[in-house]
């Protein structure tokens, strides 16, 4: 705290008016990135609201973007120090992505550009589950891979499935 204040160029008492602890301070700054990030997401969903590819290249395009700023040893800290931060996060990680993919995946069904013969529902649920088991800090260092490394593979799998063309025909 006495090097933030410092960089801030306020005093520690200041600092400590505003957020009592270190947590406190922490929560602040997640909720202001949670609505910085909805703020983004409701942008590209309401800029091409019918044109279901290239809202999809957008909205893929700013969650890589947001995924770039966390980096793995924040998580691992905040999801050791702070464990009810961290659920907090996988909450309203898991609340953000269903409510603009749901949204986004009924628009490519409407558009003949997702399967109408598994339900949207499923296939958020199914998202959200390799989203909350993947995408932790313990996984993501037992992968070696960096978390928008994992969210794009998770969102390959579940965009395009795991066969190639020549699986499919097979």
């Amino acid at each position: 705290m006495d090097d933030l204040a410092n960089e801030l160029g306020i005093s520690k008492k200041t600092l400590y008016a505003h957020f009592p602890g270190k947590i406190e301070m922490l929560e602040a700054v997640l909720a202001d990135k949670f609505q910085s990030v909805e703020t983004t997401l409701k942008k590209v969903t309401r800029a091409h609201p019918h044109d279901f590819a290239v809202t999809l290249r957008e909205l893929l395009a700013q969650t890589q973007r947001e995924l770039d700023e966390i980096k793995p040893p924040f998580v691992r800290d905040m999801r050791q120090k702070a464990p009810h931060v961290f659920k907090t996060i996988e909450r309203r990680r898991g609340a953000l992505i269903e409510r603009y993919f749901r949204k986004l995946f009924l628009e490519g069904q409407r558009a003949g550009m997702v399967r109408k013969d598994v339900p949207v529902k499923l296939m958020i649920e199914i998202l959200l589950a390799m989203i909350q088991s993947i995408m932790n800090p313990p996984k993501m260092e037992e992968l070696g891979m960096l978390p928008k490394d994992g969210f794009a593979g998770i969102l390959k799998i579940v965009l395009e499935g795991a066969l190639t063309p020549k699986g499919r025909r097979a």
